[in-house]
């Protein structure tokens, strides 16, 4: 694993350094629009603890600043008022999975009908296939 970066753009943002577009923030997490938007509706999602992904800040952090973050994603599809259409919760994890900042988020996408993750057949073709 690496070490974490202090100068990535999302350390740089939860230090004040640089604007965003805030939907949220509290003490653990910050929230705001991504700026190459793949949705009409694409959020980030941050713990702004020094987390560089997914593994790390799951086998790292606190079992309750885990659940706490997720609990807040939560909380942010609701008031993005996403519960009722639907949306998709994506963290890309290395540069197999296109992590292109290394400091753990969540991206929430929603607001129109998404398509398949992986491209080609959908989920229901191959099960029925």
């Amino acid at each position: 694993m690496h070490q974490y970066d202090d100068t990535n753009i999302f350390a740089r943002i939860i230090r004040g350094e640089l604007s965003c577009n805030k939907v949220y923030e509290d003490e653990q997490v910050i929230a705001f629009h991504d700026i190459h938007k793949a949705a009409p509706v694409h959020v980030l999602v941050l713990p702004k603890g020094r987390y560089i992904s997914f593994h790390d800040f799951t086998t790292t952090a606190a079992p309750q600043e885990v659940a706490d973050f997720f609990t807040k994603v939560r909380v942010i599809t609701e008031q993005l008022e996403l519960v009722g259409s639907g949306y998709r919760l994506v963290a890309n994890h290395g540069s197999d999975g296109s992590q292109t900042v290394p400091h753990f988020h969540v991206h929430i996408l929603g607001k129109r009908r998404l398509g398949a993750i992986v491209s080609g057949d959908t989920y229901h073709e191959r099960v029925q296939g």
